[in-house]
């Protein structure tokens, strides 16, 4: 997956629901940790530890503003997860379409 050097760690930091947590709350635009540990209810000290996690599997990244890291989310990281996750779609909407079809020829017989 481009944009994400071992997609395993974009997984499992994925399974994490305080990091999910944390993914939504930088969605909007760079955060610093303080502002993201206040609105997610956990210390500074966990929150940045997340978000190594979520920096490392390629979810995150930061930049530095003053004394301040802003954390933002990794759209190319995110990208690739959707474009894995997208290779499922045809396949499984190409089933529903053929088992509506089939039941309407049976409804119909």
């Amino acid at each position: 997956m481009a944009g994400i050097a071992d997609p395993d760690r974009a997984w499992k930091a994925l399974a994490d629901p305080n990091r999910r947590a944390i993914l939504s709350v930088v969605q909007s635009g760079p955060a610093p940790v303080g502002r993201i540990a206040e609105q997610v209810e956990l210390s500074q000290q966990t929150t940045s530890h997340h978000l190594r996690v979520l920096r490392d599997a390629g979810l995150t990244h930061s930049a530095q503003q003053g004394t301040r890291h802003l954390y933002a989310v990794n759209t190319d990281g995110l990208a690739a997860i959707q474009s894995y996750l997208d290779g499922f779609w045809p396949e499984r909407l190409s089933a529903l379409k053929a088992a509506v079809e089939s039941q309407g020829r049976v409804s119909d017989g």
